[in-house]
């Protein structure tokens, strides 16, 4: 259910409480398509489950590879979900700038790590929840840009 903002969390119980608040703020109030299309998620046959997992673990590693293959980059592969987190910060670029330049110069949509958190400068975010063809695609911009282009 990528992109569905959907899930759940197991937490331990002295903090329940603060989650709690945060919850009800913050992913509260699901629509009910998106519950019911959850409980078939959850409740239906996972072979597609397992599929998916297999698909995204291939990616990961292709996306690892190719990142670090390019200059300044630095990637270490990621535990979980579907995003990379690579470092940038020998490339010379401001994750942010480096972010909005990427996608107005050359059509690849990444995050700059501050929209993270203070701690994000010298990262930028990607997804591979897309085919392994579009990531090669699009790390091969990037290789590009950052070949051709000097930080601004």
């Amino acid at each position: 259910m990528t992109g569905w903002r959907m899930g759940y969390s197991v937490w331990p119980q002295a903090l329940y409480e603060n989650i709690r608040k945060l919850a009800v703020n913050a992913w509260s109030c699901v629509n009910a398509p998106s519950q019911y299309a959850a409980l078939a998620a959850l409740t239906g046959p996972q072979d597609a489950v397992h599929h998916m997992v297999a698909e995204f673990d291939k990616r990961r590693k292709v996306v690892v590879n190719e990142l670090n293959k390019l200059p300044g980059i630095s990637c270490a592969t990621p535990k979980g979900a579907f995003y990379a987190f690579p470092n940038i910060k020998n490339t010379g670029w401001k994750a942010k700038k480096l972010a909005s330049s990427l996608l107005e110069e050359s059509g690849v949509a990444i995050i700059g790590g501050p929209d993270f958190g203070i701690l994000g400068e010298g990262y930028v975010r990607l997804s591979y929840a897309n085919s392994t063809e579009n990531i090669l695609k699009a790390i091969g911009r990037m290789g590009e840009f950052l070949s051709t282009r000097k930080a601004a």
